[in-house]
């Protein structure tokens, strides 16, 4: 991570001069990883999909409330059976025509358990909304951090293939002067003009495909801008890991407990209903002295299950069946986890175990293409040797970000499996 930065920032503002006339930075300033991953979460529409799922629940949650309170209600009803010459509608049945005007009142009673197992459906849901929102997010956190490493270190190949441009641009204006001297054979020279040549080929495609991998990171974090930016470098430490994983075991817990609540609801359906109204008003059949018709009643209703043909018990097996299918999943994810992290923490072992060669094979490069440089002004060397050296050095400085980015990889997937 420290060895990325340096090397960046080092070659950061020859970058900035070589690459203005094409265009690929809009201006100096550096994004950090934290912009691409707030900006991610701001745009995502699932996150906020789930916020308004969230505040949909608390709704449904003051919906049951009021669910529990009196229920009042008023009704009318008005009805006219002629009857024409003995033919109609019974008048015993009918009355002819009848006028009803009420205001009842409904409460149910014995329903505390149901109201009770109602809330906590609702909240097990917001739970489950709350896990898959921070899912979400930690996945988003994975996914960009991942492209944005693919970013950096396409920025790092064009500062480095910049770095190479400029020292062959500047051999090449000294090896001319010894070419036309006939210090060195001009066949030799034509040696070096094509890998000067295949290198700046190789700096304009480190640049489209840099564009490429930015133009990607905005498209995952949401941002619709074309301007290309300079990445800052990323500093990404190991987190504190749990052996016994909290986050994403809390998806099997919810689930476990949605099934015993869809266990308590279905035996709930079972339990006594009792219920109790009140009404008064205006009821008349409009024959017999309908201004006296105006009174009041109360009463209630009550029913109790009796025999269903086993359909509790049946819907009590399948639900069994389902926590059943939880838990062999929970058992299996914990022993996956384990492994993956095993696997993760062995690569990057050894992985760390790679810089301490690359840095040296790097020193023994830069120092060959400088001892190469001087004698190659004399003519003491063939430029054949001297673009062996180059090619070795670019080798092996493509190594050290290749490992660089793979660690910072390992570190990224540790940090996501360590929840």
């Amino acid at each position: 991570m420290v060895r990325v930065k340096s090397f960046a920032k080092a070659t950061l503002f020859m970058c900035l001069l070589l690459c203005c006339g094409s265009n690929l930075y809009a201006q100096m300033t550096a994004l950090p990883l934290n912009y691409f991953l707030d900006q991610a979460q701001q745009n995502n529409p699932s996150l906020a999909d789930y916020r308004n799922q969230v505040k949909s629940l608390k709704l449904d949650s003051a919906i049951i409330y009021a669910g529990t309170k009196p229920q009042v209600n008023a009704n009318g009803i008005g009805n006219f059976a002629p009857s024409i010459k003995g033919y109609g509608f019974d008048q015993v049945i009918t009355n002819g025509q009848a006028l009803e005007g009420l205001l009842q009142v409904d409460y149910n009673l014995l329903n505390g358990n149901r109201t009770r197992n109602a809330l906590e459906r609702v909240k097990l849901s917001a739970d489950s909304v709350n896990y898959a929102s921070k899912f979400t997010r930690l996945d988003l956190q994975r996914i960009i951090t991942e492209r944005y490493l693919f970013a950096y270190a396409s920025q790092q190949e064009v500062e480095f293939n910049k770095q190479l441009v400029k020292l062959l641009a500047n051999e090449d204006t000294l090896l001319r002067k010894l070419t036309r001297s006939n210090i060195i054979k001009q066949s030799e020279y034509l040696t070096f003009l094509v890998s000067y040549q295949q290198q700046k080929l190789a700096f304009e495609q480190s640049i489209l495909n840099f564009k490429s991998e930015f133009g990607a990171l905005n498209y995952l974090s949401g941002i619709a801008d074309t301007a290309i930016r300079v990445l800052d470098a990323p500093t990404i430490e190991i987190e504190k890991l749990v052996e016994t994983p909290t986050f994403f075991i809390k998806k099997f817990e919810v689930d476990s407990l949605i099934g015993i609540n869809q266990k308590s609801f279905i035996g709930l359906r079972y339990k006594p209903k009792l219920s109790i109204y009140a009404n008064g008003g205006y009821s008349s059949s409009l024959i017999f002295q309908p201004y006296k018709n105006f009174g009041s009643s109360v009463g209630f209703t009550f029913s109790i299950p009796i025999y269903d043909g086993h359909q509790r018990k049946l819907e009590y097996n399948k639900i069994d069946l389902s926590l059943n299918t939880v838990a062999r999943y929970k058992s299996f994810f914990v022993t996956q986890r384990a492994q993956q992290l095993n696997l993760i923490r062995q690569q990057l072992t050894s992985t760390q175990q790679l810089f301490p060669q690359i840095e040296k094979q790097l020193k023994f490069a830069k120092g060959l293409i400088e001892v190469d440089a001087r004698l190659l002004h004399t003519g003491d060397v063939k430029i054949a040797d001297f673009v062996i050296a180059l090619n070795n050095y670019l080798a092996a400085q493509n190594l050290f970000v290749q490992t660089t980015l793979n660690r910072y990889k390992l570190i990224n997937q540790l940090n996501y499996w360590g929840k």
